[in-house]
């Protein structure tokens, strides 16, 4: 699922967004219960079945994970340790895998919410819809990509939609973050993944109110999220649409992704 060996760029910071307070944006009523019906789905999750495993997952992030800022701006960070052994790691570790990873996230989110949710690609873009467009929840930019011999990174960086305050658009990323550790004497290697959401304004923030964002699009987004690292036990990643590294042999040296 993550990456292999190969430099990428330096982590750039996100930009400052444009100035203004968002107190005039439309309350999104709709979407609020669309937020709704997701967080019974976001709790089924919990209780489904899953399927054979293969590795052992382990959520680290504390339950008060998002930090909210005097501005508005969110920072979220969910992080888990996958055990498996040494062949499994090795054979996922390549720029496919990492990008294999980032398919398996976005059809996650399409299956947890039954279908309500899609993935639209485009050639310098990404859009989260609900059901179809014009109703697009998030647009961002085109991944790009960083993979070294015990690192790999996925950033989307976010551009706008429905989720996304009016004084907050171009700004935050959504990020995957892999990291390898050495094997231990029995021959287990511990994966670190880490799903972070940086320099993000949400709309129901600023239209309504940060509590009511609480209550809803967070605590959602981390019910999801923990759902979605735990699910990788399985070692099970989706064929990514796009197949950037598809022809990158494991030991390459991929470029990142304007």
């Amino acid at each position: 699922m993550p990456p292999c060996a190969g430099k990428g760029p330096a982590t750039e910071v996100a930009r400052t967004p444009r100035a203004g307070t968002g107190k005039n944006e439309p309350v999104l009523a709709p979407l609020l219960a669309v937020v709704a019906a997701f967080a019974a789905v976001a709790v089924a999750t919990r209780r489904r079945r899953v399927g054979r495993r293969r590795a052992r997952a382990v959520i680290l992030s504390p339950r008060q994970s998002t930090v909210i800022a005097k501005d508005g701006a969110v920072r979220s960070v969910q992080l888990a340790e996958l055990t498996m052994a040494t062949a499994d790691l090795d054979r996922l570790w390549s720029p496919t895998g990492l990008e294999n990873l980032a398919r398996t996230y976005w059809r996650f989110l399409s299956r947890v919410t039954l279908g309500l949710i899609r993935v639209v690609y485009g050639h310098d873009q990404r859009a989260v819809v609900l059901l179809a467009r014009p109703l697009t929840l998030l647009r961002f930019d085109a991944p790009e990509y960083v993979t070294e011999p015990d690192h790999g990174n996925v950033r989307w960086r976010i551009r706008d939609g429905l989720l996304v305050a009016r004084s907050g658009r171009g700004s935050g990323f959504l990020a995957l973050d892999v990291r390898r550790r050495p094997a231990d004497a029995n021959d287990m290697a511990t994966l670190r993944i880490e799903v972070e959401v940086a320099n993000f304004y949400p709309s129901i923030g600023s239209g309504l109110s940060v509590p009511v964002y609480e209550a809803t699009q967070s605590n959602i987004h981390v019910l999801v999220t923990h759902a979605f690292l735990r699910s990788l036990a399985k070692l099970q990643l989706a064929e990514s649409k796009v197949g950037r590294f598809a022809a990158t042999p494991a030991n390459g040296d991929p470029t990142t992704q304007p």
